[in-house]
């Protein structure tokens, strides 16, 4: 017999204890960690991709762990004074633990993070809310993918969707053809949701997912060093991506 799809009765009281052991399992373990390594960096994300933070704790896998997430938990398994702090020092850093922000516990010497995180940029694109970075106007004639090199015309299936988008088009050949050029955006402004879509299509990557370490806590001293020169800046936090917050993403 076929099961029965209609909504079915969740106590509240079994999801919130659902939530309490996920949140205490969260704050045992980010103190196991601390307990573990060397170090414990602070760090925040500019243009928040799921997909990239993923790439991220794969290469550090074997060497670092990696939490994202629930700050509010972070902050108190980490304590946010030094009567509740966990290890010496730690308050200092949980007090910092505001937004989307992540820790990163490693045992790799501080020069080596900073080099690697500094130079770990991965291009992507815009999306609504984002700051356009620059002017894009796609020039008369046929509309180009830059996907691909050398870059090819649109196919005529795709003419639909582009003048939907905005375009004038019209097709010669098969071919969707603008007349006259097309400004798509224009740098300083907000990158509306056609906009988006638009430079997707075309393959105009705008934005670039990065990582900007922001305080370091050492275990040996108990010491807590602020990062210079690796702020993210605001026109890099617009059009965050909802963190999963399920066990892979939260941590490894």
């Amino acid at each position: 017999m076929p099961k029965s799809k209609r909504a079915k009765i969740v106590s509240l009281t079994k999801v919130a204890k659902k939530t309490r052991e996920q949140k205490n399992a969260l704050l045992q373990e980010v103190q196991e960690n601390a307990d573990k390594w060397q170090y414990c960096w602070l760090f925040e994300v500019g243009n928040m991709r799921n997909a990239h933070l993923k790439t991220v704790r794969r290469l550090w896998k074997d060497t670092a762990r990696i939490f994202f997430g629930r700050g509010a938990v972070m902050a108190k398994a980490l304590g946010t004074t030094p009567e509740q702090e966990h290890r010496l020092g730690l308050h200092k850093l949980a007090q910092q633990i505001k937004g989307q922000v992540g820790l990163f516990f490693t045992d790799s010497p501080p020069t080596e993070v900073l080099e690697w995180f500094a130079d770990f940029q991965q291009p992507d694109f815009a999306r609504t809310g984002n700051t356009a970075s620059r002017t894009v106007i796609l020039p008369a004639g046929p509309v180009m993918q830059q996907h691909s090199t050398p870059p090819e015309p649109f196919p005529h299936n795709e003419e639909p969707q582009l003048r939907k988008l905005g375009l004038r088009t019209r097709m010669e050949r098969g071919v969707p053809t603008l007349d006259v050029p097309h400004t798509v955006c224009e740098k300083g402004k907000t990158i509306t949701p056609e906009q988006a879509q638009l430079l997707k299509l075309v393959g105009i990557k705008m934005v670039t997912f990065r990582v900007g370490l922001r305080a370091r806590w050492e275990a040996a001293t108990g010491e807590v060093v602020q990062i210079e020169g690796q702020e993210i800046e605001a026109h890099e936090e617009g059009a965050e991506e909802e963190v999963q917050e399920d066990a892979e993403v939260m941590s490894e």
